[in-house]
């Protein structure tokens, strides 16, 4: 009997890896904002609150670890799911620099930016609505993070003008708006930190709302020239019914007028032939 080698099937990446990375997603997408909030919570506490007691600090900070920790499991989970390691690497670089850098507490609140997908499920079908919906989400959270951020890195210094919530919200929404008036400058290293990646988000939201407003402008411009040509269409339509109706109408009043003089003048020549007798 000869013998017969089979060569082992290589295994290719398959739909089914793909879904079972979505559906891991979708399974603990709401988990994972509830764990950005109680994360927001829990640095946001102590920032706040000054006089909260020792004890209360370190479970604050006891539960930023654990719940960074669940992020890194969800990151690990999510790369071994992957078919392909470095398009899911390149694809969320900023879950990847959530976990990569624990030691810079205020990145790791970018994970709420994935609320913005609660925003994006009720935004309905339209681009535009979606674009704005993300807008809204982005303003507020990118807000929320470096006005906490920048407090904490700023109100321990004693030269620095950021001193309460009030100044940090301020410092953030002109920065933010890309304004700088420079009445309030971070001075820190991790402030300055904070300022340049708030600039770039600035940046981009400006971009965003401008890209928005130009496609809003250009649908209307293309509705209403629409309307315009369709109205025309219509008119010329109406042209031409009314030409077609005008050329039947003279067709028929020609042809009565030309049967009556036809008939009168055979009549005419019938009699006045001679009669000619046989």
């Amino acid at each position: 009997m000869p013998l017969t080698f089979h060569r082992p099937t290589e295994k290719l990446p398959t739909a089914t890896s793909r879904l079972t990375v979505e559906r891991w997603e979708s399974l603990l997408d709401w988990p994972l904002m509830g764990a950005a909030l109680l994360f927001l919570i829990a640095y946001a506490w102590p920032i706040l609150d000054t006089t909260l007691p020792p004890q209360l600090t370190h479970c604050c900070e006891i539960t930023q670890i654990a719940l960074w920790c669940i992020f890194l499991a969800d990151y690990i989970v999510r790369l071994y799911l992957a078919p392909m390691k470095w398009v899911f690497v390149r694809s969320n670089l900023l879950d990847l620099a959530v976990i990569a850098l624990p030691a810079f507490r205020p990145l790791r609140l970018l994970r709420l930016l994935a609320l913005v997908r609660i925003f994006d499920r009720h935004a309905g079908a339209q681009m535009r609505g979606k674009v704005t919906a993300y807008i809204i989400g982005y303003t507020l959270i990118v807000l929320t993070i470096s006005s906490l951020a920048i407090l904490s890195a700023e109100r321990d210094t004693p030269e620095s003008s950021i001193r309460s919530l009030s100044d940090a919200l301020w410092w953030s929404v002109v920065t933010m708006t890309t304004v700088g008036y420079g009445d309030i400058t971070p001075l820190t290293a991790e402030g300055r930190c904070v300022a340049v990646v708030l600039m770039v988000c600035g940046v981009a939201l400006v971009g965003s709302v401008t890209g928005t407003l130009a496609s809003w402008m250009v649908e209307k411009v293309s509705e209403a020239n629409s309307t315009e040509r369709s109205s025309t269409e219509a008119e010329l339509a109406h042209l031409r019914t009314e030409i077609a109706e005008l050329k039947g109408a003279i067709l028929e009043l020609q042809a009565s007028l030309t049967s009556p003089q036809t008939t009168i003048h055979h009549t005419y020549e019938t009699h006045s032939e001679p009669h000619h007798p046989q």
